[in-house]
């Protein structure tokens, strides 16, 4: 357990600045929501503080929620049953379709059920330690304090949580930490939850309080008077651009570590919900800070468009490992004796072993293929590919017991590569995941622009640097059950405000920016397909902004991006009409922005001189090549305003202040 310490840390001052140039300063910035005082009291102070809203006024009051995983169909669900009117949007055919629907492992909670020397302050710090410290001390302890709700309301809905023999439910332990603390269901916990909070929300639908939109893309956020008072969306079946208005706008539309086009996210996840905020005036907050998955089935060949997430709950029984000599890479693995295997996490990590955090685990599988000692088939002239290994644990506890634990996700593997894993073992390599970046936040969840919250994936508040396994559904469900119901209605507690009509200057403005916007990707008619773009975006991104970045590097992503992005707009070639279903002219949005995402997420690379969780720069290292936090200096949140089309972004700095643990130099050792 950490030690208390006495005092506060100390406020960063950064002497290098690598993105001299590329950049202004601008203001720095505060969390005037923040409470003092103990951080275990935090949470119940401001619940406390935060004025009410009594239920005949919720009645009168209008929220939108874009987006319908874990965070946005808690929200909707949540905020429907309190009696507010909410309108619910997602690009999908159902909100069932929402991207938490694919994740596997588990969610964590501080219940302590296996008696391990669990707690909320050991999860507390066990998630600011994973982070690299670089989040929000009072954020995070929040997270903590309500997860163990979290299990109580999904046990209520019925969630099917696995179970031990005598009924209570199952823990297994995820990387980063030394206690059981996941509950799971199977491989499919993220399906299970989110069906949970699907049938929730489905309730309100049936009663009233919430109004659902399938296949609509929000494209632009209506600000008046300083206010987001609703959003510009596409009817994405028959193209109709539609106006929705509200009290308070809610963002809760996931990550974007789709710019890398290889991830391991859904097809249609994007970034244009958070991006027309930002350029609205949002601030977008650490956004170089990535996180690349260690358990993924390898790239096989240049025709993949996505990758497929192995759970991080598969190193709970399977050992990593490679061969010692470069010249055994080619053979069977099961003819590779015991004493010519390097298990090289349990080797040079043998406190941790096989349950590293992410960043760690995938950063050595990096330098073991980059030496030479990768497995698998060549991939140009590259093996991408380590062993995870279930001999062990198949002799130790029965193909059954496996099978249980593991057997949907041991089905895919076979369906996707043709290999048995039972008798062969996985080959598995690092792939873009998941995003701690995300728009700047407060403690409320509100966004600087008064009336926009964002909640889950999409903002960046909870998990720093680095985010530890099972803690995005922990995030998603915190925000959208306990935390922003709590906190959204300080805020709607000044209205109705007044009402804001279609043909208000602003809204028409906003929507004629959409409606431009379209008509310039139909009328360029060139010779590329916003694929190809993308795709070409993707691989600068992975070579010079992926699991480490220098500084020659990024400056050369920069050049490449905008060189990429001017290309796009004199030679993008759109099929198809606005009128009708055109996922031609969806897709040309969604890479516009993330070409410009691309460049800002560069920036704040080349900025932050230090290595820290998933971002590690090759100049920030130690001796033995872990990565060097330079908290003297980046202790702070990025926080990124835009600067204009053609001008430089200006950065925030929100210093991160600890006082009740203290910042060390992250060991797994």
């Amino acid at each position: 357990m950490a030690s208390t310490p006495t005092t506060a840390s100390k406020a960063p001052v950064q002497v290098s600045d690598d993105a001299r140039g590329y950049y202004t300063l601008g203001d720095p910035l505060v969390d005037t929501k923040a409470p003092g005082g103990p951080v275990s009291e935090r949470w119940s102070t401001r619940t406390f503080e935060a004025r009410l809203v009594n239920p005949a006024n919720r009645r009168k009051l209008s929220v939108i929620i874009v987006g319908t995983g874990l965070a946005g169909g808690a929200a909707a669900a949540t905020l429907g049953e309190a009696g507010y009117n909410v309108k619910s949007f997602c690009y999908q055919d159902s909100p069932r379709r929402a991207h938490s629907i694919a994740a596997q492992g588990g969610i964590n909670a501080a219940k302590n059920y296996k008696e391990d020397g669990d707690s909320v302050h050991r999860l507390f710090y066990d998630t600011v330690k994973g982070g690299d410290y670089r989040a929000r001390e009072s954020n995070v302890y929040r997270l903590a304090e309500v997860s163990a709700n979290i299990i109580d309301q999904c046990v209520a809905q019925g969630v099917p949580f696995a179970r031990e023999y005598g009924g209570l439910l199952d823990n297994r332990s995820f990387g980063g930490v030394q206690v059981s603390r996941t509950f799971y269901a199977r491989g499919q916990t993220g399906q299970q939850l989110l069906i949970g909070a699907y049938q929730a929300m489905e309730r309100q639908v049936a009663a009233g309080t919430v109004t659902q939109y399938t296949r609509h893309e929000m494209l632009e956020l209506v600000i008046v008077d300083g206010r987001a008072r609703g959003i510009i969306a596409r009817d994405m079946v028959t193209g109709e651009i539609e106006t929705h208005l509200a009290d308070v706008v809610v963002l809760a539309s996931g990550g974007y570590g789709n710019v890398f086009f290889l991830s391991t996210n859904a097809m249609g996840s994007n970034v244009t919900a958070t991006w027309r905020a930002h350029r609205k005036g949002a601030y977008m907050a650490n956004p170089c800070y990535t996180q690349i998955h260690p358990t993924c089935i390898p790239v096989s060949g240049e025709h993949q468009s996505k990758l497929t997430l192995m759970s991080e709950s598969l190193r709970n029984d399977g050992r990593i490992w490679v061969p010692k000599r470069r010249e055994d890479c080619d053979k069977d693995p099961r003819q590779i004796p015991e004493e010519d295997r390097d298990y090289y996490l349990e080797r040079i990590y043998p406190s941790f072993g096989n349950l590293v955090p992410r960043d760690i685990a995938s950063r050595q599988a990096k330098n073991v293929c980059d030496e030479g000692r990768g497995v698998g088939p060549m991939v140009g002239d590259f093996r991408r590919g380590v062993y995870l290994d279930f001999a062990d644990a198949i002799a130790r506890l029965g193909r059954a017991a496996v099978e249980e634990r593991y057997g949907n996700l041991f089905d895919m593997y076979a369906q996707i590569t043709g290999e048995n894993p039972y008798e062969t073992p996985m080959r598995i390599y690092p792939a873009v995941h998941y995003v701690m970046g995300g728009l700047w936040v407060d403690y409320d969840l509100q966004s600087n622009l008064p009336g926009l919250f964002v909640t889950g994936e999409a903002n960046f508040s909870d998990h720093g640097a680095n985010r530890l396994g099972a803690s995005a559904l922990m995030q998603g469900l915190a925000d959208g059950y306990f935390v922003l119901p709590n906190t959204i209605r300080d805020y709607l507690a000044d209205g109705p405000f007044p009402a804001v009509t279609e043909d208000h200057p602003a809204v028409v403005e906003a929507r004629e920016n959409v409606e431009r916007r379209i008509a310039t990707f139909l009328s360029i008619q060139g010779q590329r397909s916003a694929d190809s773009y993308h795709k070409e975006l993707g691989h600068i991104m992975w070579e010079y902004c992926g699991m480490e970045r220098t500084e020659a590097g990024l400056r050369k992503a920069i050049d490449l991006i905008r060189e990429l992005r001017a290309d796009f707009w004199s030679n993008l070639k759109v099929l198809g009409t606005a009128d009708t279903l055109n996922q031609s002219l969806e897709k040309a949005g969604r890479v516009a922005d993330f070409l410009e995402l691309g460049e800002l997420m560069c920036i704040d690379a080349l900025n932050r001189r230090e290595s820290c969780g998933g971002h590690f720069r090759a100049e920030s290292q130690t001796e033995d090549g872990e990565a060097l936090r330079q908290d003297g200096e980046f202790a702070y949140v990025a926080a990124w305003e835009f600067g204009g089309d053609g001008g430089e972004p200006v950065l925030h700095k929100e210093d991160l202040i600890y006082t009740a643990i203290e910042m060390k130099q992250r060991s797994y050792k």
